[in-house]
């Protein structure tokens, strides 16, 4: 049975105006020639300079010259180590000189605008009847393909109709923490879970206490990294172990900053290459407090890393790696709630086939079990979750994305046991959603993809990705959805 969709006229397109300042440095050599420049200008020079500077970017970033200082301070071990300088006599005006020198704008939407997620905001006054305040997320990729996270605020009306909030003006980056203390035992798990040989994370894990500082882990690898002998396999196992450890932060926004102006910008060096497919979920403890939980793969080119987002309020954010035998590959989804006492989450580990775990903890995950294959030939490459699992009356309502020939990508629907999700009581033979005419062309043609939906007005409100390009959403019936799922 075909279920009718009602695509919704709006369309989320990349906008290369919206622009982060980035810390940018382009080799030991030609920063000493810059800084060298920098130091033999006279004051009045440098003021001019920087001046000029300031009327071309202060419009275009909050407190640009907050970031000229801090990626000023970013090579200062350059200008006392290497160049034999005293950093804290160059006057203000000339460091902030120096560190726009070593600040670019990239622009984090100019590619895509894509893979969307859809939560309900807790803020839910002043609203009329039937409506609903959300907060979506987008992948938004630039130059390079790499992947960050934003968000737009909207209302939905009792209609359906995305009513969106203006979107800021600027671009607010966050000011990162890094976690104090790691559990050795289980950082030595991940390393394996990591496929990096023992071989080379042996003997500097042995030097580390049980409980250990993330400097004292980079410093111990920056030495080695520094031996003129070392092979480019252990030089590879080396920076993962660090990348491993970079991997855990948190994250502060600036509280004069709104939802639509953060960005989560890759900063560890395990996403380096981008941050992907963030599925966010409105999640319910246990005691009938909140919290937003997303998943998402970091990737730095060559490893892929899946790691748990939290926050409670969107301004501050923690990051964690997950572990486990079934954190492995992409497309992990939390369910909102516990089940029976326990955290569940979807999986696709094998690329293949869509599984399901239990955890005590939610950042490990052990022993998934296959639930779904792919059964429908519009399906038969691959299937995998399109987000965190709804509930319903009904059961669980799952959003599948099904690979078929010439890797066109499908949205299809399952239906599953509330209290074991194990179970399915039934799923779509023909797809909810395929690419129209007009959406097979994009950075990657043929493909319609979600990560997440919500339910209002006993209506599903699906977002989609265009192809990987821009993002719309469509509207289906629950009551029609549920008779062709339960047939």
């Amino acid at each position: 049975m075909r279920v009718s969709v009602e695509r919704k006229n709006i369309k989320f397109l990349p906008d290369s105006s919206r622009v982060v300042a980035r810390f940018f440095m382009n080799g030991d050599k030609r920063t000493i020639a810059v800084i060298s420049r920098v130091l033999a200008m006279n004051e009045k020079q440098v003021s001019q300079t920087l001046e000029q500077t300031l009327r071309e970017f202060a419009s275009r970033h909050r407190n640009i010259s907050r970031i000229f200082f801090k990626n000023c301070a970013n090579v200062r071990w350059i200008i006392e180590e290497t160049m034999g300088v005293n950093y804290s006599e160059l006057s203000d005006n000339r460091k902030m000189l120096i560190g726009s020198y070593n600040t670019m704008e990239y622009s984090i939407e100019s590619a895509a605008f894509f893979n969307p997620s859809i939560i309900e905001d807790f803020d839910q006054s002043y609203l009329e009847e039937g409506e609903k305040r959300v907060i979506i997320s987008f992948r938004a990729t630039g130059e390079g393909h790499i992947s960050s996270i934003v968000f737009r605020r909207a209302i939905l009306d009792k209609n359906n109709n995305l009513q969106m909030m203006k979107v800021g003006d600027q671009i607010d980056m966050a000011e990162i923490t890094h976690k104090k203390l790691y559990d050795k035992k289980r950082f030595v798990k991940k390393l394996a879970e990591m496929h990096i040989p023992e071989i080379y994370s042996t003997t500097i894990m042995a030097e580390l206490p049980e409980k250990f500082e993330y400097y004292a882990l980079t410093h111990a690898v920056g030495k080695v990294l520094n031996e003129d002998s070392i092979t480019a396999e252990r030089r590879m196992a080396l920076n993962e172990m660090t990348w491993l450890v970079d991997s855990f932060y948190d994250l502060q926004f600036q509280h004069d900053s709104d939802l639509t102006e953060r960005v989560i910008f890759p900063i560890s060096a395990s996403e380096s290459k981008g941050i992907e497919d963030a599925r966010f979920v409105r999640f319910t403890e246990d005691d009938n407090t909140e919290k937003i939980y997303a998943t998402y793969t970091a990737y730095n080119g060559h490893t892929i890393l899946p790691k748990l987002l939290s926050t409670e309020d969107f301004y501050t954010f923690r990051v964690m790696p997950l572990h486990g035998s079934g954190a492995q590959n992409k497309n992990l989804a939390l369910f909102p709630q516990k089940i029976k006492g326990k955290y569940a989450m979807l999986a696709r580990i094998d690329g293949v086939n869509n599984y399901l775990m239990y955890s005590d903890r939610n950042t490990l995950w052990n022993n998934p079990m296959i639930i779904q294959e792919p059964r429908f030939p519009w399906e038969f490459t691959q299937i995998g979750n399109c987000g965190s699992p709804l509930w319903t009356e009904e059961g669980w309502l799952v959003l599948s994305h099904g690979v078929g020939p010439m890797r066109r990508y499908c949205i299809g629907a399952s239906l599953f046991d509330l209290e074991d999700p194990s179970k399915e009581i039934g799923r779509l033979e023909e797809p909810l959603l395929t690419p129209l005419e007009n959406e097979r062309e994009g950075y990657v043609p043929n493909v319609v993809y979600s990560c997440g939906a919500i339910i209002h007005n006993n209506n599903l409100i699906l977002p989609y990705a265009v192809s990987d390009y821009s993002s719309t959403y469509v509207v289906v019936d629950m009551v029609t959805l549920f008779d062709a799922l339960k047939r």
